[in-house]
């Protein structure tokens, strides 16, 4: 991955791409731990900074395994760093300085924390489901902008929720005549969004791993997190 070389301009910027569609997963994991809304954001930022700083993303490269698993079990080391430093304890003290200009609202992480942050579930777990949600929503964004370049972001808008299941109920042949097309080319549309929806999917978690062979253990995997 371009962000796993030693730091420059273009790490920097591969760097920002990882924490947009990371970052959610890693406050969740961060909050989950004790952390207050600010102190978790807070963190979180400095936690990108290391990972860019101590050339850790150069690690994940060379090392067999999961991003996944990389990037939840550095989470933890740099927590337990953390509390080794008094300086920490306070907002912003003893956090690594790094400008990261990323269309996050740290609103937004705590709307998804707050109602899935229940006694019985563990830091681990919000990580995962947060990881999983991140993935999808990356996969999402990717195929909305295929559609948008082609001049069909309103077509998709009206058949991406028969991505994974029937669009709140609209038949066929209703959404068919609204288009105006025919229904068996609606479904057809369709078919074909979700064949490039999957084949999108399969590209993001090949970013992830280190073999194609563990792709379709990561799917697995994904489909376990959010069905549990």
């Amino acid at each position: 991955m371009a962000a796993a070389v030693q730091p420059s301009a273009e790490s920097r910027s591969a760097l920002a791409t990882l924490c947009q569609i990371y970052w959610h997963p890693v406050y969740a994991f961060i909050r989950r731990n004790g952390s207050d809304r600010d102190q978790a954001q807070d963190l979180t930022q400095a936690f990108f900074a290391v990972l860019l700083e101590k050339n850790y993303l150069g690690d994940a490269k060379q090392e067999r395994g999961r991003f996944r698993s990389f990037l939840l079990t550095a989470v933890k080391h740099f927590l337990s760093n953390q509390r080794d430093r008094a300086q920490a304890q306070k907002r912003g003290g003893g956090q690594a300085d790094l400008s990261l200009d990323l269309p996050i609202n740290p609103r937004e992480a705590e709307a998804w924390y707050s109602p899935v942050a229940v006694d019985d579930v563990t830091p681990e777990r919000i990580f995962e489901l947060r990881w999983a949600h991140s993935l999808l929503e990356q996969v999402m964004a990717k195929l909305r902008l295929e559609f948008a370049n082609a001049g069909k972001a309103e077509h998709f808008d009206r058949l991406s929720d028969y991505l994974l299941g029937d669009s709140k109920g609209i038949p066929y042949d209703e959404l068919s005549a609204e288009m105006g097309v025919t229904a068996g080319a609606l479904r057809t549309q369709v078919h074909r969004m979700r064949r490039k929806y999957r084949d999108l999917l399969r590209g993001e978690i090949a970013q992830t791993v280190s073999t194609p062979a563990e792709i379709d253990d990561e799917i697995r995997f994904l489909l376990t997190t959010l069905s549990g």
